[in-house]
């Protein structure tokens, strides 16, 4: 008997994925690097990116929670936001397709000053969904699969696209395409509102 599955539509959507720090904006906050109890550097998100803690050191990311700092020091990225907003629009007519946010960051103090930073340059944070990685406590790329691995495993997806200024993000997100052989993986590197394929 001959099958007709082959014959059937995809029903399955895109997933839009965007990091925050240095992707759609860019940010003041800094990580600290505490010994003995004294701060002994100071870290800006690209630099955190690369460190490797000391014998005796530990990261304090107290500014990374505080959402009046991010609302008032943040500087859009507005090509990159102009971008987010774009696919967002246009997913909004498309069948099981998503834009969500997946951010390093742990929970911040205040979520509703957090997301109203986003809604000030026009991105409509009611259709968005905010991910923090940084609450499972684990390396942020890992830690950001975990939550890309969450979406995939649903089936309702055939493509999937990671927009982060991180390589590191952007190849274990990549690893993820043995496991999800039927989906279309693409990696972008974010340089300043600019999009590479990775």
């Amino acid at each position: 008997m001959q099958k007709f599955s082959a014959f059937k539509s995809d029903t399955r959507g895109n997933l839009s994925i965007w990091d925050i720090d240095e992707t759609l904006f860019q940010t003041k906050a800094q990580v600290h690097v505490v010994k003995d109890g004294k701060r002994v550097k100071s870290l800006s998100n690209r630099e955190f990116n690369t460190y490797k803690l000391k014998n005796g050191e530990t990261f304090d990311f107290a500014e990374f929670k505080d959402a009046k700092l991010f609302n008032k020091t943040s500087v859009p990225i507005q090509r990159a936001i102009d971008k987010a907003a774009k696919t967002l629009r246009a997913y909004s007519t498309l069948p099981n397709s998503k834009v969500i946010v997946l951010t390093a960051r742990s929970d911040f103090d205040d979520p509703h000053t957090f997301l109203n930073t986003f809604e000030r340059y026009g991105l409509n944070m009611s259709k968005v969904h905010v991910h923090r990685a940084g609450n499972l406590g684990m390396p942020a790329a890992e830690a950001k699969k975990v939550f890309i691995r969450q979406y995939l495993d649903t089936g309702k997806f055939k493509s999937v696209s990671l927009f982060d200024d991180d390589a590191r993000n952007l190849e274990v997100f990549l690893t993820l395409k043995k496991e999800y052989p039927s989906v279309k993986f693409v990696a972008y590197m974010a340089n300043h509102g600019y999009f590479r394929k990775y």
